[in-house]
């Protein structure tokens, strides 16, 4: 943990427990998914936000340097498109899959190679506000297919590739 109490203080190891939830200003949604890959191994990871920050992408980078995801898949709202093109080259850089909606959920579904999942319904979007947040956390299988079809269907239907909105802004269109 960088910039927060030690995590074991607020959550149980997932193989303890299939269900927890913590309000705290002590950790942030970085934290949450370094601790869950450390628990699950190398996995594949679906975020949804309002908007992201500059520091939680540094993060990101670093989570992915490590080699600690396979893939990143990203759903951020349209109003927050200005802040969102600003960091559009660093975006790309650590994330493959990025995509704006009509989105203010603020979800983290982790799925590991070894099949195990993990569900996170969070307050906080991807920044840092130091702020108290809550989050509850899952491993029952069937909220994260419930959640991870939604998020799914959230992409496929009712978004646009953030690439795409780049392109048309640079084009003029």
């Amino acid at each position: 943990m960088k910039r927060c109490a030690d995590i074991s203080q607020i959550l149980r190891p997932l193989k303890d427990t299939p269900f927890q939830a913590y309000l705290s200003n002590a950790v942030q949604v970085a934290d949450i998914l370094e601790w869950i890959l450390g628990q699950v191994g190398i996995a594949e990871v679906w975020q949804t936000s309002f908007s992201i920050s500059e520091e939680f992408l540094r993060r990101l980078f670093f989570i992915c340097k490590a080699n600690k995801v396979s893939r990143i898949n990203l759903v951020l709202d349209h109003k927050a498109t200005n802040k969102t093109l600003k960091l559009w080259a660093f975006i790309t850089r650590v994330i493959e899959r990025t995509y704006l909606a009509d989105n203010h959920s603020k979800i983290l579904l982790v799925k590991s190679e070894s099949g195990h999942t993990v569900s996170v319904i969070t307050s906080q979007n991807l920044t840092r506000g130091n702020r108290h947040e809550s989050a509850f956390i899952s491993t029952d299988p069937e909220i994260f297919a419930r959640l991870h079809e939604q998020v799914e269907e959230l992409i496929t239907k009712k978004s646009v590739p953030l690439h795409e909105l780049f392109a048309e802004r640079i084009g003029g269109n």
